[in-house]
């Protein structure tokens, strides 16, 4: 089996996208997969000009960019892959532009006079199937400790899925980004003992791909959970009183790793 990460933070391999990515990795190579990280902010990535070039009867499928950047190369690779992880952090509350540039540029693998209905019952045009309707994973992380940071990214995703034929085979949604000090800080390991069952529970979902061609929803629950020490702290932190003392609590630790 081959995984494919497509990571798109702007921060590459630096970012805590890419840590989340190798935790997962960590259990799916150790199950046999064979895996792949594409980090699109090393790559040249052209926005698409809606030229339709790719929709004329001559050019059938022909970018205007094919050979002058690397998507043709990131579709090949996708194409090969047995499934997709599309991993973002979230910015201005949706994914990165980084990876939606490139989500953009599947129109032109896709014959928009040709009309069909997916599977889910929505209308459509024809894709190309072996890019578009891969099963795939979706990893979203974020700073923000609210449910409705990720809430667009995962949106995107859910419709996605549902147009291309394409199994979700997977949700990893990682907040507290900055709590848990990206994954680099020993120290907020420490602190925040929930952190190691995270990281553990993404090494489970790596080894779940690859035995089971999908994440259960168990272990889905243990990445995803808060790791914030506190008993109910999910429906706490809907409370504006609560918000507030955590703010403040939130404003000493970034005051102390600062001083």
């Amino acid at each position: 089996m081959k995984i494919l990460a497509i990571n798109g933070s702007y921060r590459g391999d630096r970012g805590y996208t890419r840590f989340l990515i190798d935790k997962l990795f960590q259990g799916a190579t150790e199950a046999g997969a064979k895996c792949q990280v594409l980090t699109l902010s090393c790559l040249k990535i052209n926005r698409c000009r809606a030229c339709s070039q790719c929709q004329t009867a001559e050019l059938r499928h022909k970018c205007v960019y094919d050979g002058k950047d690397d998507v043709q190369m990131i579709f090949n690779q996708m194409a090969e892959a047995d499934i997709i992880v599309y991993a973002t952090p979230v910015y201005v509350f949706g994914m990165s532009g980084l990876l939606k540039t490139l989500l953009e540029r599947l129109y032109g693998h896709g014959d928009s006079s040709d009309l069909r209905i997916s599977k889910s019952g929505l209308m459509f045009h024809q894709i190309d199937d072996a890019i578009c309707s891969k099963s795939f994973v979706t990893l979203v992380c974020c700073n923000n400790l609210e449910n409705e940071t990720p809430r667009n990214a995962l949106a995107y995703f859910r419709t996605f899925s549902r147009f291309s034929d394409a199994p979700q085979v997977g949700a990893l949604i990682r907040n507290g980004g900055r709590l848990s000090g990206y994954g680099q800080d020993p120290e907020c390991m420490k602190q925040i003992s929930k952190i190691s069952k995270v990281y553990a529970a993404y090494e489970l979902a790596g080894r779940e791909l690859v035995t089971e061609g999908h994440i259960r929803r168990s272990t889905e629950r243990q990445a995803n959970q808060e790791i914030i020490p506190v008993p109910l702290f999910n429906i706490l932190k809907h409370l504006r009183p609560f918000k507030k003392v955590m703010i403040a609590h939130a404003q000493e630790m970034i005051d102390d790793m600062e001083g």
